[in-house]
């Protein structure tokens, strides 16, 4: 059984509790837990990705964790990050590595 989710609570329950609500049920809560329709690890890699497309690093951190954590292998980060440069721009790629990095320890 999957660990619920309290960040929003934690981080923005007393400042913007629907956002917070919706965040922790609706993303984490419901999206995140159908894992018929697409496997854990599947998530994080899209999830993943479009964050650093994005440019949102701040985020970027704790779904690198999360996506360690749902199996996703040192080696598999480097060539998802190495792929997607090509697509979504050298620095923002740059920037993941430094992260990534951190994350599995490097």
């Amino acid at each position: 059984m999957a660990k619920k989710q309290t960040a929003g609570r934690d981080r923005l329950g007393d400042f913007a509790p629907k956002f917070a609500e919706l965040n922790d049920d609706v993303l984490f809560g419901e999206v995140w837990s159908r894992e018929d329709e697409l496997s854990a690890w599947d998530r994080s890699v899209v999830t993943i990705s479009a964050l650093i497309s994005g440019g949102n690093f701040e985020q970027l951190r704790s779904h690198l964790e999360k996506g360690k954590e749902n199996g996703i292998t040192e080696s598999e980060i480097a060539e998802i990050i190495t792929h997607i440069a090509f697509y979504v721009g050298w620095p923002k790629a740059w920037s993941a590595f430094n992260i990534a990095k951190e994350i599995y320890g490097r």
